[in-house]
């Protein structure tokens, strides 16, 4: 018997999550993976150097379990009412999106004791975890891994919210993206509102985008017990390569994540790392600023080419559907748009599995000169005649 014919059946059947292209060799303009284009705050890289020290000692001492400096400086930022219960740190969002769907996804209708009685889910309620498409292509994957079930609400083209549907689901917890990936557009809490108002499950609003956005779900927490926002300082604090990400949410609901949560999920490195990050809000605001600036420029490049669409973005990317010499649109144009891109050593991302996605390239926000070097080898691309 093969030694992988001793997984779990929903395993051996199980798609693993594609992440972007990662090149080893150094000399690529890489827009594919909604990275910072800007190093972290420099007193990330002092606050390493305190920790690490001349002999690196400290490493071999485990991390704080619960990473409660942490927890209490991420209550201190975002304010209204928080505190350091209503806070669990990830290794990176996508930890906390596991324990999310590990603790309250499943197969049965069976009520969860564990979740505030002002929050908990009609008991008839299937286990279902919901979630819109196109959206975070992890969803699917962490409820397969659990061998669970998917509500799916698909957006069409003008990615208007499915308020109604939404508020009507039977799923038990509802994954939403805001804004959502991979098309950037934002959603308001007006609309957040009115679901929570009729929705009896979980809403989990995944706000990996939210600090280039012009509004964020924090404020709706001390109104809505059954609301969770995750957010992640790999996108705007510039921290990917360490990985942290963090839920705000009702205190009973966080000790239902700390008791499915690794013991020591966090590294001594990354919570250090993340406290002088949150520490330098001057630097933060900057980086932001820098950003959704570049962001603009391009969407009124883009806006410039002839026929093309582009959502509006609340992120930092744009989500565009390019056009050929011919003014041809559609999955096989896109297709060749990003392989002329990447033959001159571009990265942007395809999604070539959703209908709605399939005809468009998702561009992250790089430095000015990067996407200006994008926008000449678009321009190059337009003017191929067999493009």
């Amino acid at each position: 018997m093969s030694p992988s014919a001793l997984a779990l059946p929903h395993i051996a059947r199980l798609h693993a999550y594609t992440p972007g292209l990662q090149p080893a060799e150094p000399g690529w303009v890489k827009l594919n993976t909604n990275e910072c284009p800007y190093p972290p705050s420099p007193r990330v890289v002092e606050a390493l150097r305190r920790e690490i020290g001349d002999d690196g000692a400290a490493l071999r001492l485990y991390p704080n379990p619960r990473s409660t400096p942490l927890r209490a400086a991420v209550a201190r930022l975002h304010g209204h009412g928080l505190a350091e219960d209503n806070v669990c740190i990830g290794n990176g969002s996508d930890d906390i999106l596991n324990l999310l769907v590990r603790a309250f996804g499943g197969t049965g209708p069976r009520a969860n004791a564990a979740v505030p009685a002002a929050a908990a889910p009609a008991p008839q309620a299937a286990e279902a975890i919901g979630f819109t498409l196109p959206s975070y292509s992890l969803y699917p994957v962490l409820v397969a891994i659990q061998d669970g079930c998917a509500e799916v609400l698909p957006f069409d083209r003008s990615m208007r919210l499915p308020v109604a549907r939404m508020a009507a689901s039977g799923a038990r917890a509802f994954l939403l993206t805001s804004p959502n990936a991979p098309t950037g557009v934002g959603f308001t809490n007006a609309e957040l509102e009115a679901v929570l108002a009729a929705y009896r499950g979980l809403l989990v609003v995944d706000e990996a985008y939210a600090p280039f956005a012009r509004e964020d779900a924090v404020p709706l927490l001390a109104r809505h017990p059954r609301l969770v926002v995750v957010r992640t300082l790999s996108k705007a604090y510039a921290l990917a390569g360490l990985r942290i990400g963090y839920a705000l949410a009702h205190r009973e609901i966080i000790d239902v994540l700390d008791r499915v949560r690794d013991s020591y999920n966090v590294n001594r490195l990354s919570q250090v790392a993340a406290l002088a990050a949150l520490g330098d809000q001057p630097y933060f605001a900057a980086l932001i600023a820098r950003v959704q600036a570049t962001r603009d420029r391009f969407a009124r490049d883009l806006g410039e080419r002839r026929g093309w669409f582009t959502y509006p973005s609340q992120a930092n990317f744009l989500f565009t559907e390019p056009k050929n010499a011919r003014g041809e649109s559609g999955p096989a144009v896109a297709r060749a748009a990003y392989d002329f891109l990447f033959a001159r050593r571009i990265l942007v991302r395809h999604f070539p599995s959703h209908a709605l996605t399939a005809p468009f390239l998702r561009i992250s926000v790089g430095t000015d000169r990067e996407m200006q070097l994008l926008s000449e080898s678009l321009d190059a691309w337009q003017s191929t005649p067999n493009a």
